[in-house]
């Protein structure tokens, strides 16, 4: 079962206990709930010489989904995971929308007017909003868990095993297509790109083929834009047929596939582009920092036959991975970002001109919207208990998201703060259990 985080009375951290542990402690009022996501505690006591073991703190960087996971090297237990989710590509619409309506107005209003952004000089590191809120996304979290348990070191997945490389310095240009690459990191980039499924009949939790979309004895050739995956019957099926002839009473996904085939792989580019960055960044915080492959985790997961999840690829990271991994009952936390609220002071149309009116303060009895509260309402027709996510208004009605579903017109004065907005929203993920 996944551990509760401890702090003594000054601010400490300590080891993480078994959550009937911190249970008893709330309950006999040695402890207060310091923080509901991650679940900490604080002791009112200060502790008697606390002995600390020390956690390595493990990170599977993705462009959508980020693993992370707390291990102990020694006895191999997992003492807490979870999984965040990014919001690069929110980031980029938000920038793309208001870039659209500021050129817009300046066309409207201001045609004299030169463009400034030519002028702006971009600093060393510097990276796209989108990446860098992916980074901003784990540094934030990899310093609080440095600051809830005692954590000595790191370890992140930096770079994929170039086994090839390492046997020839030399080899360069086709030489690559020719060996360890053309065959495993070629199949592993189709099944990125294709997202594991059959291209022509979508199934998926099949064994998957390499097919060419244009057939070679049609003059196709082996490069990756040529390439697509098929289970056996639509490999068999299609044969040496063009993909329009062989899909031509489908013309949705024949249209599907085309684009596809030319699309690159954004998300690979996107952790390829920062993998660098979260490094230095990782390296500043004082702690040893262990980089891994992809690769490596990979072999480390299969090998103590792990199912594929982000917060288990996270564990199974570099070489200090234990040879056994005790993960029975933990229960992963999914974090996704949420951001902080938008900076406009009016909403715009799809024509840039406002459409509201300018917003009032953000917080309304010191509430404000993603607040995490509970609402006991003791009158009226809707009495009961609540919890959920709070949406404020200036009146001081809230209404309150639920996992029932969203309450309407609650007065403030039955709320009751449990957690702030901190920018992300919070869930329990499934139990696993130990394979047999």
């Amino acid at each position: 079962m996944s551990k509760v985080f401890v702090m003594d009375s000054s601010h400490q951290p300590l080891d993480p206990v078994h959550p009937g542990q911190a249970r008893r402690f709330l309950k006999q009022g040695k402890a207060a709930v310091w923080r509901r996501f991650p679940f900490t505690i604080i002791l009112k006591q200060e502790a008697k010489q606390p002995q600390t073991e020390p956690l390595r703190l493990k990170i599977d960087p993705g462009s959508r989904t980020t693993g992370i996971a707390l291990v102990h090297d020694t006895s191999g237990k997992i003492v807490f995971a979870a999984e965040v989710s990014h919001r690069g590509q929110q980031v980029k619409e938000a920038l793309d929308t208001r870039r659209g309506a500021r050129r817009g107005r300046r066309a409207r209003k201001t045609r004299y007017r030169k463009p400034r952004f030519h002028n702006r000089r971009r600093p060393k590191g510097w990276l796209p909003p989108s990446l860098e809120s992916r980074l901003s996304n784990i540094l934030t979290w990899v310093q609080r868990l440095c600051r809830y348990a005692p954590v000595t070191c790191i370890s992140q997945e930096l770079v994929r095993f170039d086994m090839q490389l390492l046997e020839n310095p030399s080899i360069q240009g086709k030489e690559y297509q020719q060996g360890t690459l053309a065959g495993y990191e070629a199949r592993e980039y189709l099944l990125e790109k294709w997202e594991r499924r059959c291209a022509y009949c979508g199934k998926s939790n099949l064994p998957l083929q390499i097919d060419h979309i244009l057939p070679r004895a049609k003059g196709g050739t082996n490069r990756l834009s040529n390439l697509t995956l098929a289970c056996e019957s639509c490999n068999q099926a299609k044969g040496n047929k063009d993909l329009e002839d062989f899909l031509k009473k489908k013309p949705e996904r024949l249209k599907q596939i085309q684009a596809q085939a030319k699309a690159p792989l954004k998300d690979a580019a996107a952790v390829n582009a920062t993998r660098w960055a979260l490094f230095e960044r990782l390296r500043t915080m004082g702690l040893p920092v262990e980089v891994g492959s992809g690769g490596l985790t990979k072999y480390n997961r299969l090998l103590r036959g792990l199912p594929k999840t982000h917060w288990l690829d996270a564990a199974c990271v570099g070489h200090s991975t234990p040879t056994l991994l005790q993960m029975s009952g933990v229960v992963p936390l999914l974090i996704r970002a949420q951001g902080h609220g938008c900076r406009r002071v009016r909403n715009v149309n799809a024509h840039g001109f406002p459409c509201s009116a300018p917003k009032r303060a953000k917080k309304v009895r010191g509430f404000q919207t993603g607040d995490i509260s509970r609402a006991h309402v003791t009158t009226g027709k809707k009495q009961g208990v609540y919890s959920g996510r709070v949406l404020v208004r200036a009146s001081g009605s809230f209404d309150l998201t639920t996992r029932a579903g969203r309450i309407k017109g609650l007065d403030v004065r039955f709320f009751t703060p449990l957690h702030r907005s901190d920018g992300y929203s919070y869930q329990k993920g499934g139990v696993h259990s130990s394979p047999a």
